[in-house]
This record gives C-alpha cells, structure tokens and sequence, in this order.
C-alpha cells in the first residue's frame, strides 16, 4: 500500500489512538511497523486475533499483559558475552514472569472449554523458564537492586556492613552529643566521599582529629572523619568493595543463565507484543464501539452505519456506505459543506483500517473488501515549489493514478475536474470517470457539475449519490442519499432568507429548461425516497417481530419433539422392564407346569391347568383410562369453563384454556404458543398462589419487599454473576420463596456450569433443574428450596 494513501487518510492518527491502549515496548514496535495488507489470509488472522481480543476483553476484561520494556537490545548483549545491569535484568524478568502467568489465565480458558480463533495458536509458541524466571526473582527487585537472597556470600557481607554501619553511628553518635556540641556547626553525622563524618566548626578542628574531606562553602564548616572512626570507616569501605565485586559477579553469572534461552526470551516478548496489540485493539473497538468485519470474496463493500474514526463518535452522522456489488462507481453530488468529502475519507480509512486486520466504527453484518491498492485525489494539491497551479497538482495527480490501478483497485476523487473552466473541468471529470471504468477500478468521485449527474444515469455499473440538505433549518444533515442526485437549493433558500418572489422567479427564467427538469426529477425522487424509507422502516419492524416469533416457535417446536423423544425413551425402557419381568414369572410358571407333568406321570389335572392360566393372566397390565370406565366417568364430570387453568397431560405443561372448539376439545395457550387440545387430556388445576412470605423484622421485611422471584444474569462477567447469585439465594431464602429461577443464557456454558456448582454445594437447595422449553430451556435453572 502507497504510503502517500495512508498520509492522505490518517491512517497514522488512528494508530495514535491504538497506541494510547499500549502497555508495553514491543507492542509499540508492532504497532508501528504495521501497515495495511492486501494478502487475503494475512488479512484475515489478523481481524481473527482483533475478535479474539474482543472477546477476551467481554469475558474476562482483557489479557493481563503489564507494562514491559523493550529487552532486545539486552538480549543482544548477551548474545555478545556482556554482562547485564540490575534494571536490565529485572525487565527480562518481568518478560519471563509475564509469560507464565499469561500461560495460566490461557489455560484457564482453555479449562472452560472457551474457543478462539488465534489466541491458543499464540499462546502455544510460549516458552516457560520456571527454573531461570525463579532465580531472577529471587535476586533481582523490580527496581534492578541486587536482593541479599542472591548469594550467601552476599548476605553475609550486607549483614557485615550494617553492623558496620552501626558501630560507627554509635561512636558518631557519642561525639556529637554532650559536651562535644558545641564544637560543631549541627549535632548530625553525614556523609562525604561514601564515609561518616561530622559537621566541625573552623575554629575546633583539632579537637577530633582525624580527616578532613570536605568543607561548606563560607570555610567556617569543616566536615571531619573522627579518628575515633577511621580504622572502622575503613573496613566498611573493603567491606562495601566486596559488596560491589559479589554484585558483579551474580550479574555475571545471571547473565550468562540467560544466554541459552536467548531465542526464546526474544520470542515470548515478541508474542506478549501481540498480545498486547490484540488487548489494545479491544479498547479501541469498545471506545469507538467498532466491530470486525467480515471479508467479502467478490470485493462487494457494505459499511453499515459506517463513522469516521477520527470524528466525535458521540456527534458524528452514521452513513451506509456500499460499493461493488450493483455499481463500482459511485458519483456524490451536491453542496459544499455538506459532507461528501468525509464521506469519501470514510471509506477510504475504514478499508485501509479493515486491512490493517483493525476493528471499524461500523454496525453488525458489515463487510469489507481487499484491494491491492487505494488511491485517492482529496484536498488542496497547490505546489508552491514545483510552481505548479492547483488545478495541474490534481492532474497530475490524476494521471499517476490512471498509470496503475487495475481491477483491484480503489479509486477516491474530491471534486474531480475543479479549478478550471465548468464546461471543460465537467468533460474531463466523465472522461476520468470512463477510464477508470475501462480498467473495473473501484471508484466514489465527488464533484459540482450538473452534467455528472446525467452521467449517473447512462453509465452501467454507475450510481448517483448526494447529501441530504435540510431546507427547513438552511443546513446540511450529512445523511449520504445512494440513488438520489444532489440538486441545487438555492431558489429555496434564498425565499427563506428573504429575496423577492420576482426575482427569484426572474433567475427561474433565465436558466434552461433542461437544469429546472432535471431539479423537479430530483425532487421527486426524494420523495420518492422518504417514501420508500418510511414503508421500509415499518416493514423492518415486522420482519423483526416475525424473527422473533419464528426463533420462539423454533425453540417450542424443538423442546416438543425433545420432551417427546425423552418420554418415549421413557416409556420403552418400562415396557422392555415389564416384559423382561413377565418373561421370567412366565418361565416360572412353565417350569412349574413340567414339574407336575413330571410328578404326574406325563398327566396334569385341569385344576392345576387352571391355577396356571390364572397366574399368567395375572401378568397383564392395566391399562390407561380409556379402558377404565369408573376414571372414564370421574373425567366426564370435569367442568371446563374459558379462564380456567388446566395441566396438559400430554405435554406435561400447565395452559390457560381460551374457547371450546367443536367435538371436546379446547383452544388453550401454553406459554407462548396456541394449541388444541382434547378435554380427555386434561386435566383441572388450581391456580398458582403468589409465593407467601413470612412476617419477620422490619429490616427483614424491607429486603424481601425488593427480591423478585427471578434473577437475570445475561450479560454479566463471570465471578460478578456468581457473587450476584450468592447473595440473590440469601435473599430468596430470607423472603421465604420456595422456589425461584436464575436467568444465565447458553452461551459458552461456563455460567451455568459454575452456577450449577454452587447450587449443588449449597445446603439450602432442594433440587434444581433447567426450565421448560417454553420458559428458557437450558438457558435458565429453576432452584427448589427445602
């Protein structure tokens, strides 16, 4: 991609505001180093590591990547044999600590079953170091200072010269204090040269002997090392040498751990990088409320309610944006001020952001192209130092780009053919626009001539477009209008501002009859347009209502069949244990029979013959009601009035009934669906009672009043949904209901697997189990208390 396209649409900007997300160097790097691709499959695993860190962030608020530095340059001294300073290997140790405790949190996604689509591929080329990341955290602080755990050595020279140290503020501390006051400038002990000394007054300078090392500014202070401390200054100083040489020599020896794992390190900070460009990517998306794309294969470009990213999002006018499917150009007429140069950038910078693999200000269902190149004619081209005119910058511009696009191409012109004569600057922009074409470039052009919107209209795979101009208020909406050629309001507006009738009926006259047609025909496909909109709108609504209403029935249709097939799973498993069992009385009573052929010499008695029929009639079943006439008349004596609430025996589901149909049976509802069913499978029931609570303290009282018998979790972080449910089951509890049901969704199922865990381990639940299907299905648990 041409750099000057990026320059052009601030594609650097939108990289700025990616950057204010970044927490670490070598996301910085990434960040920096990237640029739009036109490889389809590059394209496409970066918008996939864009959903991934979307989804992270929706699921549990973000990778945890802190803030790293850059260790490459660290890394290259090692790689040379040179030895690394305390910060330096703090950073790298902060690297190899980062990494395994991103491995944990992937891992624990991995244990709730949550898949992605780039993330474990990233995460599975991390390299953990537990020996070597162990060893730098025991002897390396955050702020690169060498810990007394890093050797023996080390800690028994720091413990040597802390009690050094001591010694020598206790004999400081008797010379300064009592008598010997008053020959110093302040009662303090300080330091000069990396040695205790004390503040000595000019005159007294014999009375403590020992070194002079320094003196204030006046001469009148001198700062004097007691003899009394020397010999002790002195060991504290070999001691202090020692320090610094085990210091040097752990810095060695660490640096020489890390010169094996070099490659690894590099990569795991390179991938911690990535991680760290996904979580920043995330932000972004969720600050401007942008989305990931999906990727056209026939370049057929479709940005919903597209903004550009760089204006307030909060202000800034959403457009549909489409482009290569009907028409590949595109000619925006009308006004200026009116928004067609934003609405040209806007779609040049959401492509060029779509193949950077970043996230677009746009709505749901929208899709991208990939182009091999962008190129665009936008703004003041004036060249002072090649003297050229504005109107010679834009064309030579122009011919720059005619010389290479070709059918993967994206073409962006801002008032093609201005800044010359109208006539002419009108017959070069339709002659521009017919090259482009000849070579099937994408291209959205803006201009002022009439003549373009002809053009429009005689062209294949040519459409007009404008921007909508509210007369009424005398300004721009910014609402681009696809079909609808911009036309000129300046009659209108001049009458709302006050001119003369006559004179503008006068300038009616004097222009061609040509130019009044063709703004009445715009006029009229305006209306046309509002027209349409309005029907499309109320259409919408319904279609909306009936995607509703379809998913319902959808569901209730599929739980049916599910309860169906569970029940007669049911059913043949009792039939398979009575049949079983009959078989083996059934053999019984047979072995029975030879028993007494055999005893009987060959002959059985008719009594005994008959005792044995009796016993295997009695291994009939019996059978429902339709046989039974005592329950068959106890059913015919049900009442059944509109109103009444019954159970559906069938279904196993109460309804209400609504009317009697003919032949006994009756319209009754059941949830959401409408269903006819026989009297002879039904039966009464008595309404449900609203749940009682019982009569407890008044702060009791207070907290029941406000718990309602179903909790809604969709939408809710993990451990915030759990914490919401713990404390929702106390209440319940308290007000006494005995039974409530909790709202989790289906999702990826993590919610409701630990929702399902705490309610097994909770002493105060009775049962529970998912909802009927009408009632949310799995999506929703319904809790039994004791």
């Amino acid at each position: 991609m041409n750099e000057r396209i990026l320059t052009t649409l601030g594609f650097d900007e939108v990289k700025a505001m990616i950057a204010n997300h970044l927490a670490t160097m070598q996301g910085s790097e990434e960040l920096r180093k990237l640029v739009p691709s036109s490889d389809r499959e590059v394209v496409r695993s970066w918008l996939e590591e864009t959903e991934d860190g979307l989804n992270v962030l929706r699921l549990r608020g973000g990778l945890p990547v802190p803030k790293l530095m850059n260790i490459k340059p660290h890394m290259k001294r090692v790689e040379i044999g040179a030895n690394l300073n305390g910060l330096e290997l703090a950073e790298v140790s902060r690297v190899l600590s980062t990494t395994s405790e991103i491995m944990r949190f992937i891992d624990d996604l991995k244990d709730n079953e949550l898949e992605f689509l780039r993330l474990y591929f990233w995460a599975d080329q991390l390299v953990t170091l537990p020996e070597l990341s162990g060893r730098l955290r025991r002897s390396v602080e955050e702020d690169g200072r060498i810990k007394d755990e890093a050797s023996s050595e080390l800690r028994t020279i720091r413990s040597q010269i802390r009690r050094s140290e001591q010694t020598i503020r206790e004999k400081l501390d008797g010379l300064v204090r009592g008598k010997n006051a008053k020959y110093l400038s302040d009662p303090i002990i300080t330091m000069r040269n990396d040695r205790y000394v004390i503040p000595v007054k000019q005159e007294y300078r014999s009375i403590f002997g020992g070194v002079v090392h320094d003196q204030s500014s006046s001469g009148q202070t001198l700062f004097i090392e007691p003899k009394q401390v020397v010999d002790l200054n002195n060991r504290l100083r070999q001691q202090q040498i020692a320090e610094r040489s085990e210091i040097e020599r752990i810095l060695s020896e660490l640096s020489a751990d890390l010169a094996p794992y070099r490659r690894e390190i590099l990569h795991n900070a390179y991938v911690l990088g990535r991680f760290d460009v996904m979580n920043a990517k995330a932000r972004f998306a969720k600050e401007l409320k942008a989305v990931v794309p999906a990727i056209s294969r026939d370049n057929h470009v479709f940005f919903k309610q597209a903004r550009h990213p760089l204006l307030n999002q909060d202000m800034a006018v959403a457009n549909d944006i489409r482009i290569g499917e009907e028409y590949q150009a595109v000619v925006i007429t009308g006004p200026n001020t009116g928004g067609k140069t934003i609405t040209l950038k806007t779609l040049g910078i959401l492509q060029l952001m779509g193949q950077a693999g970043l996230p677009l200000p746009v709505a749901e269902e929208s899709q991208m192209g990939i182009f091999q190149e962008i190129f665009a004619d936008i703004g003041d081209e004036q060249s002072i130092e090649q003297s050229l005119s504005t109107f010679s910058s834009h064309m030579t511009n122009i011919v720059s780009i005619l010389e290479k696009i070709d059918e993967r191409s994206l073409v962006l012109f801002d008032e093609l053919g201005a800044g010359t004569d109208p006539q002419e600057g009108a017959a070069l922009a339709i002659a521009i626009l017919d090259a482009v074409g000849m070579k099937s470039s994408y291209v959205m052009a803006t201009t002022h001539y009439p003549e373009l919107k002809i053009y429009g209209y005689n062209r294949p795979n040519t459409i007009n477009a404008s921007m909508e101009f509210d007369v009424d208020t005398l300004s721009p909406t910014y609402r681009l209008l696809i079909g609808v050629p911009g036309r000129s309001n300046a009659f209108e507006i001049s009458r709302r501002l006050g001119l003369d009738a006559a004179v503008i009926e006068s300038a009616k006259q004097i222009i061609d009859e040509e130019s009044q047609d063709l703004n009445e025909m715009i006029a009229d496909l305006e209306n046309q347009r509002k027209m349409t909109e309005t029907e499309y709108h109320e259409v919408r609504h319904y279609v909306q209502e009936s995607e509703i209403l379809y998913r319902d029935l959808k569901n209730a249709y599929t739980y049916f069949f599910d309860e169906r097939e569970k029940e007669m799973e049911k059913a043949r498993k009792k039939a398979n244990l009575l049949v079983q069992e009959a078989q083996e009385n059934a053999e019984k009573i047979i072995k029975d029979i030879r028993k007494m052929q055999l005893e009987g010499q060959g002959t059985v008695k008719e009594h005994q013959l008959i005792g044995a029929r009796s016993q295997l009639e009695d291994l009939k079943q019996d059978e429902h009601l339709k046989k039974n006439k005592v329950l068959q008349k106890a059913k015919a004596k049900k009442q059944f009035h509109a109103g009444d609430e019954v159970l559906v025996e069938t279904y196993g589901q109460r309804g209400t009934l609504i009317k009697k149909m003919a032949n006994e049976q009756w319209q009754v509802q059941l949830g959401i669906l409408k269903m006819t069913i026989a009297e002879e499978d039904m039966a009464p029931v008595a309404p449900l009672e609203e749940p009682k609570q019982r009569v407890v303290t008044g702060v009791q009282r207070g907290a029941s009043a406000q718990v309602k018998p179903e909790l809604d979790l969709r939408g809710k972080r993990y451990e915030e949904a759990l914490a919401e449910v713990d404390q929702y089951i106390d209440a319940a509890l308290l007000a006494n209901y005995p039974q409530v049901r909790i709202i989790h969704g289906k999702g990826t199922g993590a919610l409701r697997k630990g929702i399902t865990e705490y309610l097994k381990n909770n002493r105060q639940v009775k049962s529970f189990e998912f909802a009927a299907g009408n009632e949310g299905g799995s999506g929703a648990t319904v809790v039994t208390f004791k």
